[in-house]
């Protein structure tokens, strides 16, 4: 048990608060349990210091001003927090070590690639078990609706309509629902899933929509598994600043290939990216702007409509 004012006592208060405000704090709440158990050592004051807070910062296995400055930026909430009780707490300033944030450039798979990969798939072991249908179902979903991995592997049969073709998504990100209309051949796919599955699958032991062979739900962790042995077996290497292939990179995927399509169709992006924003389930629409900028080949194709527009006297 943690003593009443041991600084986990005190992180553990500030998670329970957050968390009846409705945040998930999933990640914070790991990096703050790391801070709480640093300062139990290391700390000779009853209150927050923004000595404490680097020293805790920069005690990372990472050696790098960007991930200093992340752990930074989730203590901050937590010294507001406890201002409220102790004048004496230092709030460490924004930005102490530059800024908490830098976008890496993701693997954008060409169509050739989500084939292969398609392919490769019906081949995972072990042989004649749901495995292989299930990944290869799981990755052709991703790539053609940009789900989350999270919000796949969640789908129950009740959130798989598969007479409309439509998905219902209760496990989102920020707790957000939404429903996600897919086209006729993704939802032939998913119906021809849930043929296989049954007859694998005698009596599942839940009602998820996507399962492992003994009848249990599949995970995040067993499908990125899959995805970089099969990439290991392909000879592949990942484009862009990633070092390995991931899983969120179909979703990138997704997201680039539809603002290709609005350029290559002439439709107005300003506007189609609204639809696009919320379909994805982002939460700010510069999460979806940010492609324009952070992607080569949105890039190139902006910069040209820039000068287009430019030669025109339209800007």
């Amino acid at each position: 048990m943690n003593a009443p004012n041991s600084w986990m006592s005190r992180v553990e208060n500030y998670l329970i608060y957050r968390r009846r405000q409705g945040f998930d704090l999933k990640f914070d709440a790991t990096r703050l349990r790391s801070f709480a158990r640093f300062a139990d050592t290391f700390s000779t004051k009853d209150h927050l210091t923004v000595a404490l807070a680097i020293s805790w910062a920069q005690s990372s296995k990472l050696p790098k001003p960007l991930t200093w400055s992340r752990r930074i930026a989730v203590l901050r909430g937590f010294a507001h927090f406890c201002l409220r009780d102790n004048p004496e707490t230092e709030v460490p300033p924004n930005r102490l070590f530059g800024s908490t944030h830098r976008r890496l450039i993701p693997h954008i798979y060409t169509d050739i690639e989500i084939n292969t990969l398609l392919r490769a798939a019906k081949g995972l072991k072990p042989d004649r078990s749901l495995r292989p249908a299930t990944c290869e179902c799981i990755f052709g979903l991703l790539a053609a609706s940009g789900l989350r991995i999270s919000e796949a592997v969640a789908l129950t049969n009740k959130d798989v309509d598969l007479t409309t073709g439509v998905l219902h998504i209760r496990e989102a990100k920020f707790h957000q629902q939404r429903l996600i209309p897919l086209h006729s051949t993704v939802t032939a796919a998913l119906a021809t899933y849930a043929v296989r599955r049954d007859q694998l699958i005698s009596s599942a032991a839940c009602d998820r929509f996507f399962l492992r062979q003994d009848g249990h739900p599949i995970n995040q962790s067993s499908m990125l598994y899959a995805l970089k042995s099969l990439c290991r077996q392909l000879g592949w290497l990942p484009r862009g600043d990633h070092r390995h292939h991931r899983l969120h990179d179909f979703r990138h995927t997704f997201i680039v290939r539809s603002l290709l399509r609005f350029y290559e169709q002439g439709i107005a992006v300003n506007q189609a990216i609204l639809a696009l924003s919320i379909y994805v389930g982002h939460a700010k629409i510069s999460d979806t702007y940010w492609y324009i900028t952070g992607v080569p080949e949105l890039m190139a194709i902006a910069a040209e409509r820039f000068q287009l527009y430019s030669n025109e006297g339209r800007l």
